[in-house]
């Protein structure tokens, strides 16, 4: 009796990667040989095996296993409520699923709220617990207080994401979903904050929510950390969005940074794939649509 292929499920097949000798596994180098290069990079979230071997097949370098599941996936009101228990076990299940394809994208996971605040120790047993569950890397929110964090980290050789502007964790401090760095004051201590995180070690920083002109003031200031935007303009190293938003499938509205790539693409993949392209293409976002 033949053995099935290894793909194969009884639930279907995923699909499979793109002929390897096309395809260079992501890593901090490669991501910095495409930020020299002025190759913009591709990132997207996703919570399980499928949607992650898909996104992989379309192009995507850089899958983020996003707290945002607790409001997509568990129907939470924010991020607040999702537990490092919940985190681990949507990473393990991602990173099988590039396993599966034998995928090639960078994976990245978000240390949800409360577990990496009160201490350096904490935040590297945090780390740990998702590095172990498959993550290349994990991603933090906030500045100023995280710098050290930052450092302590990758001193210790987990590789780490910031995250500034709009901070979900955060959002009822920041008074709700606004744009962030608008005055002049608030652009200077995000701007501070942004060379902190850089000089601690920080390789990628999400902006969320930002200005685009600060954003891509940021972009160029710092060399050694790419930024990847939500919200803040196509003059950012790259670009993310929630799946589900770009699906056009969320439980809201949806953001004025999103645009529905799926209403005219006939299919998941081909909707990612059209994402992709746009990003890598400049197209998206659109400045005059999609920020402020």
């Amino acid at each position: 009796m033949t053995d099935p292929t290894p793909s194969a499920t009884p639930y279907g097949t995923l699909p499979p990667a793109s002929p390897l000798p096309q395809r260079r596994p992501m890593s901090l180098p490669r991501l910095a040989q495409m930020r020299g290069a002025g190759e913009k990079i591709c990132m997207l979230t996703a919570y399980d095996a499928t949607f992650a071997a898909v996104a992989d097949a379309a192009g995507v370098e850089c899958i983020l296993v996003g707290d945002s599941l607790g409001m997509v996936c568990q129907g939470l009101p924010s991020t607040v409520g999702v537990t490092l228990d919940s985190m681990a076990y949507h990473t393990a299940s991602v990173a099988r699923g590039l396993q599966r394809v034998q995928g090639t994208a960078w994976l990245v996971a978000d240390l949800p709220y409360g577990t990496y605040a009160e201490s350096h120790e904490q935040a590297l047993r945090s780390a740990c617990v998702l590095m172990q569950a498959g993550a290349h890397m994990v991603k933090l929110e906030g500045g100023g207080w995280t710098a050290p964090t930052v450092d302590f980290l990758v001193q210790r050789g987990v590789p780490v994401c910031a995250h500034l502007g709009l901070t979900p964790q955060t959002v009822h401090a920041l008074g709700g979903y606004r744009v962030q760095g608008r005055s002049d004051d608030a652009a200077r201590t995000l701007r501070k904050h942004a060379h902190e995180l850089q000089d601690a070690g920080a390789a990628m920083l999400v902006l969320e929510m930002v200005p685009a002109v600060l954003a891509a003031d940021l972009t160029g200031e710092l060399a050694h950390c790419h930024t990847i935007g939500i919200g803040a303009g196509n003059g950012t190293a790259g670009q993310v969005l929630v799946l589900h938003d770009m699906l056009g499938m969320n439980l809201g509205k949806n953001p004025k940074f999103v645009h529905n790539f799926m209403q005219d693409a006939g299919s998941v993949r081909g909707a990612i794939e059209a994402y992709v392209l746009a990003v890598k293409e400049g197209r998206f976002p659109d400045n005059a649509l999609h920020a402020w």
